[in-house]
């Protein structure tokens, strides 16, 4: 009999015997990605109103948005990937909590949500720039979820910055998973802190508008968008690293696990 896939796997290729996980070593290959990042300031009570405890609004309420090409060389093709994340602060350190990653691949979605966490859900992703005879280089990027264009950054590139300083950045995830018989979680989730290694290798400024569409499925329209929004266009790679900190109470946790999901049950839970 041929060998049956399906089947166990050698674990001979680990020190300590563990099965490998495939998901974390590929967060360490370090793929570089063309990306489209824009920040802006929002109304401080919004971040207070999506932030689940043990996370607190920061100094600054900030919001980043990014939308991505990711190169997986070998002759892969790329694939896309975005953030909306709100900026975040737990105990004595500052990061972002994203309440949406899109991603284009159903690999992206599935490692990133069991082992760290992620808000990842499927969706169509497109960045592509332009060259323009009058005014420089168009750039345009576009997230589309459920038949709506919630994400777009629109607008012109403009003159080479120089690369920020390689550094470290932080996002805050919670880890769980809903209990099978309908009640809450099946256990107390986690706070996790994952790490990123950035190096940026080009950067250049970009004038652009974002338009934040409406969206029952991905509310991210709710979020205003208050003063000008600033943004780049970079290259740049990243490895990541996460770090399991604390377990976090279901009851604290469960009013905000709507984030994650779509609804889109037939059942009108609607009164």
């Amino acid at each position: 009999m041929s060998q049956l896939r399906y089947g166990p796997r050698p674990v001979a290729d680990t020190t300590d015997g563990e099965v490998p996980n495939r998901e974390v070593a590929a967060t360490k290959i370090g793929a570089w990605s063309t990306s489209l990042t824009a920040t802006f300031l929002t109304d401080p009570e919004v971040i207070a109103a999506v932030l689940p405890p043990p996370l607190e609004p920061p100094a600054e309420p900030m919001v980043k948005v990014s939308i991505s090409r990711v190169d997986l060389g070998g002759g892969r093709a790329p694939f896309g990937a975005g953030t909306f994340a709100v900026a975040a602060r737990h105990r004595d350190t500052e990061g972002y909590y994203p309440l949406l990653m899109p991603m284009t691949t159903e690999q992206a979605v599935i490692g990133g949500r069991e082992t760290f966490g992620e808000p990842k859900k499927l969706a169509d992703i497109t960045l592509e720039t332009v060259p323009e005879q009058s005014s420089g280089s168009a750039v345009r990027g576009l997230v589309t979820r459920m038949g709506v264009g919630i994400i777009e950054l629109d607008g012109t590139l403009g003159d080479e910055l120089d690369p920020p300083p390689s550094g470290e950045r932080l996002d805050y995830y919670l880890k769980f998973l809903r209990d099978p018989g309908g009640a809450g979680f099946d256990d107390d989730p986690w706070l996790v802190y994952c790490t990123r290694e950035t190096e940026t290798r080009s950067h250049r400024a970009a004038n652009v508008a974002l338009t934040l569409r409406e969206s029952r499925f991905d509310p991210v329209a709710d979020i205003p968008i208050l003063g000008p929004v600033t943004a780049t266009l970079s290259e740049r790679r990243s490895q990541q690293t996460g770090r399991l900190v604390e377990r976090v109470p279901a009851a604290d946790v469960l009013p905000y696990a709507h984030q994650r999901y779509d609804d889109v049950s037939p059942v009108d839970t609607r009164k």
